[in-house]
């Protein structure tokens, strides 16, 4: 499987002719697609170049089998991002997203020799603080459309249309599985900045951002917004200014500027 099957462009390098500052790449949450972020570039600074996470069974990769270890997403996903290390990679995922992003980060140092220049993680507590293993994979169709009802996310609408819902519910279940059975190893901190985001309405993901700080060497930013478990829908223009200047200053004192 090459790295085009994973990631979709949401603002190319080449759009406006010049060579990115950095790289920012987007993974959703259970049951998400790259369609969730393809707003973004509006809120975006110009010089950092954007990509979404296709995981597989959804979008363009209906037909590829769904993932449900998480050690092979990380393993996979680490693999299609580790040729954009050419550039600052910064890694942002929300809910289940933000849990591939930390086991993605660890694999690309471990296995590729990259460190990510930052990661952000959005909507999701940290590894020491997981819930007990979950059981909605183990259900009906229905337990699981109603917990992703519950949420909120706003492409979940699409659930409503029962041949839309037979198409997504395969992708559902897997990442259901893939998160619900998620069980991180013992590991040394990420030598990675981070950046906690959550909505401070999400009692789940909405904890200091010191309890964060032990799975990482270096600094540790919080980046609290109104809003629940999807608050980054309504609020991505903010998130994104202020992820942004996060980005271009690191990649200012790298470049000694």
């Amino acid at each position: 499987m090459t790295e085009q099957h994973w990631l979709h462009p949401l603002r190319p390098a080449d759009r406006d002719g010049r060579t990115p500052l950095a790289r920012l790449v987007c993974l959703p949450h259970a049951g998400g697609s790259p369609s969730f972020f393809r707003d973004w570039p509006h809120h975006l600074d110009p010089a950092v170049e954007a990509h979404a996470i296709c995981y597989p069974a959804r979008h363009h990769r209906f037909t590829d089998p769904a993932v449900t270890a998480m050690p092979d997403m990380a393993r996979q996903v680490a693999g299609a991002l580790a040729p954009l290390a050419d550039r600052p990679l910064w890694l942002f995922g929300h809910s289940m997203g933000a849990a591939v992003a930390y086991e993605t980060a660890r694999v690309l140092t471990d296995a590729h020799g990259v460190r990510p220049a930052g990661l952000v993680v959005s909507g999701f507590p940290p590894p020491h603080r997981l819930p007990p293993a979950g059981t909605i994979h183990l259900r009906g169709d229905d337990a699981i459309v109603a917990d992703v009802l519950d949420m909120g996310a706003a492409d979940s609408a699409l659930l409503a249309e029962p041949e839309l819902r037979e198409l997504l519910l395969p992708a559902l279940r897997a990442d259901y599985t893939l998160i619900e059975t998620y069980r991180p190893a013992p590991a040394e901190p990420l030598d990675v900045p981070l950046v906690v985001a959550y909505g401070t309405d999400d009692e789940d993901a909405a904890v200091p951002a010191a309890e964060w700080a032990r799975h990482s060497s270096r600094s540790t930013e919080e980046l609290p917004l109104p809003g629940g478990h999807f608050y980054l829908q309504d609020r991505a223009p903010e998130l994104l200014a202020r992820l942004s200047e996060r980005i271009l200053t690191a990649s200012a004192a790298r470049d000694g500027g």
